[in-house]
């Protein structure tokens, strides 16, 4: 079983940290040499509205494949690869904010109400909203760790939200295959969430029975 030094993990997610900056390295090089293509606000959008549905998606599959493996310092990246989504999202509504209204809330918000695929977006990034400010040790304590648990399990319903808004912006091209791909992930992950919650439930009954019929020593 790996198991990495505490050196090792230090180098470990400082790699990641970097690899998960790539994409948004990626866009600000092609701002400053000009290959965003032929719409720049759209290229921007899409990448980092793709970026944060992966993000989410890579999160989730966190506590599966520890279950799996054994590998319990996973545990460990899961806030850092959250917080990575949340910051995606927040690229992602900023240059709707920014480019598409110039930081008009109202007229932004009418949009919303407007456009049902705006609308499921916009809620989804409003819910990753306290799963962010909620990520630190203090939090953690001041919530308890049985409700900080259940607050971010809704981490679940905000990638459905987010995969039914790629849905809904691919919809006018008949263009799905993204969205089914991201939404069998994200189905397959909670499924395996699932079984080991059954499997637990099954185990523990399992001991109570047993514990009922092992006679007590007299």
């Amino acid at each position: 079983m790996f198991n990495p030094t505490p050196r090792q993990f230090k180098f470990l997610k400082a790699f990641l940290f970097s690899l998960a900056l790539l994409p948004a390295a990626r866009l600000l090089l092609f701002g400053f040499t000009d290959r965003l293509g032929a719409n720049p606000i759209e290229f921007i959008t899409r990448s980092s509205g793709d970026w944060t549905l992966y993000f989410l998606c890579i999160t989730l599959a966190v506590t599966p494949l520890r279950r799996f493996t054994n590998w319990n310092w996973l545990v460990k990246l899961r806030r850092m690869l959250g917080l990575f989504a949340f910051f995606y999202a927040c690229l992602h509504f900023t240059t709707f904010l920014w480019f598409d209204h110039f930081f008009d809330v109202g007229e932004m918000l009418k949009d919303v109400v407007k456009r049902p695929f705006i609308t499921v977006g916009f809620i989804a990034f409003v819910l990753l909203i306290p799963l962010a400010l909620t990520s630190t040790n203090g939090m953690i304590r001041r919530l308890g760790g049985k409700r900080w648990q259940w607050l971010h399990r809704s981490l679940y319903a905000i990638s459905m939200l987010g995969i039914l808004h790629f849905w809904w912006m691919r919809a006018g091209k008949h263009n799905f295959e993204k969205p089914i791909v991201f939404g069998t992930i994200v189905a397959l992950l909670l499924l395996v969430r699932v079984y080991f919650a059954l499997r637990s439930r099954s185990s523990q009954r399992t001991s109570a029975q047993k514990r009922q019929v092992t006679p007590t020593p007299t």
